[in-house]
């Protein structure tokens, strides 16, 4: 450390050596800058302050039916990206600023300063923009400060109509597109099951669940058959103990009616109709019910006609007791529900005996019905959606029409400066006085390196590297320490006549441009 402090003594006692020279370059140096400093033309700033209200009553109400876009950060956005060539090209022909250019390099150079001084700047939070601009006219200023309002207003409102026609021709490209592609799946999908009709369950079950199904169907069909055979062998053994008795013959043979035999085809009758209500005329079970009334209606056919053959009194309706003929209709209904249930069972035998021997092709026919039924509800599920983001995005549009989601407001209109903004004089003279002086110094610190000087017999030595034997110390003289002090005088008037010169300057300066 106290090599550090005797160094840099022997450095400010060569600089001392050459104090003349310093304060002279700080005098030139210092008034050359006076003269630039005010030189300098004047410059007028413009400005103006837009807020933008994001805002709305109908942005809670519509929450969840319409597009509620970030308007702040769009906004935020818009304010740090509108200042591009082609806007401040655009901005050039609004404030008529293309009247004063003639050729293309004056037109570029133009646009570099356009750039460079268009400013806006925002609190953020508040959407509150601050428009501003300088330039040596203040009319022009005010005009390039009203035709970057006017675009900033106008680029706000036709970004936010481009992204909505954007996002909607986007929306109804896509919707198009899945609509191609719901029509081709549903094309596949009714094609497959027109290929597949036999195999195909009309439950949409799988190969497993069908064969599970028709298994208890054909399950549940045998046991009604067998409840049905033990009604009709209970029945007919009712009726072993019960005697009918016949009645006198009718006159006429045409209107004969056999009662038990009646009784059954009206039951098959009505079994047929309560079958055609559920089955066509190619079904199993109409088909077997048919052949039964078919087979009753000739055994009565073939009775009357033996009855007829017995005799006259042979020939007649029968009338047997209550009982017995109860019994006899039940016994035919019975006789009729088992027919039906054989059809039955034997439809069930032969799908399940179907469905056996398609053990193999049912699964690939069920796992290609699968994915196709997935692709179709995959687009069936996104073009949905995408009709419901179109009507959402109209919904918005329509919103943003008629109350003005974002609405600009001018707070402060362009401004017509009349006391120059910049350049702030007195500042630069106080920088530039600075700057002077550190030049008088870096000069006499120079001229010390190029001339140096040994204060003391060490620093010789050491810098020479050669033994000092001794050193000669300079004796008193009165005149000579009055000429030095006379001279530190005369530099103390040179530095003190610099300071009150430059705070002259400064105050004249600050008046001037006040």
């Amino acid at each position: 450390m106290e090599d550090i402090l005797r160094q840099a003594v022997g450095v400010l006692r060569s600089m001392w050596r050459f104090r003349w020279w310093g304060l002279a370059l700080t005098w030139v140096v210092g008034a050359a800058a006076a003269v630039v400093i005010y030189t300098m033309p004047d410059r007028y700033e413009s400005t103006a302050r837009v807020y933008v209200d994001t805002q709305s009553v109908l942005r809670p109400l519509m929450s969840g039916l319409a597009v509620q876009p970030n308007l702040d950060q769009q906004i935020a956005i818009l304010s740090r990206t509108l200042i591009t060539r082609p806007n401040v090209e655009k901005l050039i022909n609004m404030a008529d600023l293309n009247l004063e250019v003639t050729s293309g390099p004056q037109r570029e150079q133009l646009v570099g300063e356009l750039m460079s001084g268009l400013r806006i700047g925002g609190t953020g939070r508040d959407n509150l923009f601050t428009l501003a601009y300088r330039d040596g006219d203040p009319k022009r200023a005010q005009r390039v400060v009203q035709a970057l309002m006017s675009l900033f207003v106008e680029s706000g409102l036709v970004s936010k109509r481009q992204d909505t026609d954007t996002a909607r021709r986007f929306i109804e490209e896509q919707i198009r597109n899945y609509e191609e592609k719901l029509t081709a799946a549903e094309n596949r999908l009714k094609d497959f099951r027109l290929r597949n009709m036999a195999l195909l369950d009309a439950g949409g079950r799988d190969y497993v669940g069908q064969l599970a199904a028709v298994s208890a169907q054909l399950e549940q069909a045998r046991l009604e058959l067998r409840e049905a055979i033990n009604s009709r062998d209970a029945t007919q053994r009712q009726l072993q103990g019960e005697d009918p008795v016949l009645l006198p013959q009718m006159p006429n043979a045409a209107g004969v009616s056999i009662p038990e035999i009646d009784g059954r085809i009206d039951a098959m009758r009505k079994t047929l109709d309560a079958l055609l209500q559920r089955y066509t005329e190619s079904h199993p079970d109409v088909i077997g019910t048919r052949r039964v009334i078919e087979d009753l209606e000739a055994q009565k056919l073939k009775e009357i006609e033996m009855r007829r053959e017995a005799g006259p009194g042979q020939f007649g309706s029968l009338n047997a007791n209550p009982v017995y003929q109860q019994l006899k209709l039940v016994l035919s209904e019975t006789e009729a529900r088992i027919a039906s249930l054989q059809a039955r069972v034997g439809s069930h035998e032969a799908r399940l005996a179907e469905l056996r021997a398609s053990a193999e092709l049912l699964p690939k026919i069920d796992a290609e019905l699968a994915q196709l039924n997935r692709d179709y509800d995959v687009h069936k599920r996104n073009y949905e959606t995408l009709v419901q983001r179109r009507e959402s995005a109209n919904i918005s549009v329509e919103m943003g029409a008629t109350s003005g989601i974002a609405e600009f407001r001018v707070i402060d209109p362009p401004s017509l400066p009349l006391k120059p903004a910049a350049p702030n004089r007195a500042l630069l003279m106080l920088a530039a006085s600075v700057a002077a002086i550190g030049a008088g110094a870096a000069l006499t610190f120079l001229i010390s390196q190029l001339r140096p000087s040994f204060a003391d017999g060490r620093s010789l030595r050491e810098v020479t590297g050669l033994p000092v034997l001794g050193t000669v110390s300079l004796l008193g003289d009165p005149r000579r320490e009055a000429s030095e002090r006379r001279g530190r005088y005369a530099f103390a008037g040179g530095v003190a006549g610099y300071a009150g010169a430059v705070a002259v300057v400064t105050a004249a300066l600050k008046m001037l441009q006040g």
